[in-house]
Formats: C-alpha cells, structure tokens, sequence
C-alpha cells in the first residue's frame, strides 16, 4: 500500500473521530478556551476558532504572537488550553510539562520568503548569490526580532552565513512580531523577510518568492493540549477539527505545507 493511500485513509480516519468528539462533548454553556498560538498559524487557527465556537457553541480567545513570548508565558504558569509552537520550541514546552505530548499534531510547515511594496521591480533572489546582492543593494529591510520567533532566528543565521551580518545590520529594523511587511506596504521599508503565511494576509505587498534552498529553511508548526488545560474536552475536540480536510486544505491555501 503506497503512502498517499495510507496518508489518505488516515486522514479520512480522523475526520470521523473529530465528528464521534465533537458530538460527544458536554453541553458548552460555560465552555471558554484560551489558545496561545504562534503568528504564523493565525491565518488556520482563526477560521479553526470560528467554526469550532459554531459547532459547540464554546468560547474561545486566541492570542497570536512570537513563539518566544509563548514559552515565557507558559514558564510563568499560564493555564492555556492550547498551545500552537514551532517543533522546536513545542519540544521545549513538552520537556518542561507544559503540554500533553501525546496530543501533539503537526499544523503544518512554512518557508521563508521576501517581500517588496506591490508595484515595484521584484529582484533577483533565485540564487544565493542573488539573494546577497538583493540584501546589499536593499535600502532598507525588516524582519522579526530573532530572540521571539524562528523566522527571525534563521534570517540572522543567514546573514552571519552570508558575511553580511555587519553591513546590513544599520538598514535593518526588527519588530517584535506581527506582520512585518505592513512597514513595507505603507513604504516605511523596501524589503521584508517572513514565514510565506505572514507574508499572504498582508495586503499591499508582493511576495517574490522563497529563499533559495541551500538557504532556505522550513519551519514546521505544531498544536497540543496544554497540561494545565481548564477544558482538556473541548481541547482536545479542536485539535480534532483541525485534522478535517477543511482545514488541511485551508492550512495549504494560508501558504503551509504538508
């Protein structure tokens, strides 16, 4: 049995034990949920939240940021049901007892990508070398602060790779999260480095494409029942849902990966 087969039956499996979950869930009046999860799964975990509060009538407040401010938050004892991280940092927060590590799904995987205003001339990042001439010539770029989020982390590992790190550092502005190519969108910036899913939502931009491979890195996001979870249930009823061909295929649309 080839592997497609088996990744779809398996697929099909989960869908109906998210459907046997949901329906044997206790009645929501007083269900609330809190979810801590990493900015680049907002654009799935959003849509997740609305169709999840729909179908259980359960309430839910997400918050959405870097996932360093995620694992100080949980160091600090926050009770989140769930948690959305990286695999990094997910391993970290599994080490620690912060989550349920038999909960644990993959959301999915993203690669970092360059940004520019819509309108003007896409440059040359198909190479590596490219990719360096493009950095140098840039007046300007942003990208996320590397001590909160992957993405950062490994744009500041391919600078110091590069042997540009110096050069390029008094024309770069690092943002504490969110989606850093607003500051390219309203001209404040000429290029922008993000996960392709921060990059997609924002509007006013044009994504010229991924790092090139040798540079390039994927990030692969995971979701878990947070140890401490008030409602392990409804927590574990979402995860559920987020495994439904629905939101596979929107997790693929927001730019993740399998």
């Amino acid at each position: 049995m080839n592997s497609i087969v088996i990744a779809m039956r398996r697929l099909g499996a989960a869908a109906l034990a998210s459907a046997a979950t949901l329906a044997a869930l206790p009645a929501a009046h007083a269900a609330e949920l809190h979810i801590l999860s990493a900015g680049a799964a907002k654009s799935v975990v959003a849509e997740a939240v609305l169709a999840f509060e729909k179908k259980t009538g359960a309430k839910i407040t997400a918050e959405y940021m870097p996932v360093g401010p995620i694992i100080k938050r949980l160091a600090e004892g926050a009770e989140s049901d769930l948690v959305v991280l990286s695999q990094e940092t997910m391993a970290q927060a599994s080490e620690k007892g912060w989550i349920l590590p038999a909960s644990m799904m993959q959301v999915g995987r993203v690669g970092l990508a360059v940004a520019v205003k819509e309108g003007a001339p896409a440059p040359d990042i198909s190479t590596v070398d490219a990719f360096k001439k493009t950095l140098l010539a840039a007046k300007s770029i942003v990208y996320v602060d590397p001590a909160r989020a992957s993405s950062g982390k490994h744009f500041a590992s391919v600078l110091e790779k590069l042997g540009i790190a110096a050069e390029m550092k008094p024309k770069t502005k690092i943002v504490a999260g969110g989606y850093v190519a607003e500051l390219v969108a309203k001209g404040e910036a000429e290029l922008a480095v993000h996960l392709v899913t921060e990059l997609l939502p924002v509007k006013g931009i044009t994504i010229v494409g991924p790092f090139p491979a040798e540079v390039q890195k994927f990030i692969v996001y995971q979701a878990a029942v947070g140890a401490k979870a008030p409602n392990k249930e409804y927590a574990h009823a979402f995860l559920a849902l987020l495994v439904e061909p629905e939101f596979r295929a929107l997790a693929l649309k927001k730019g993740f990966m399998n």
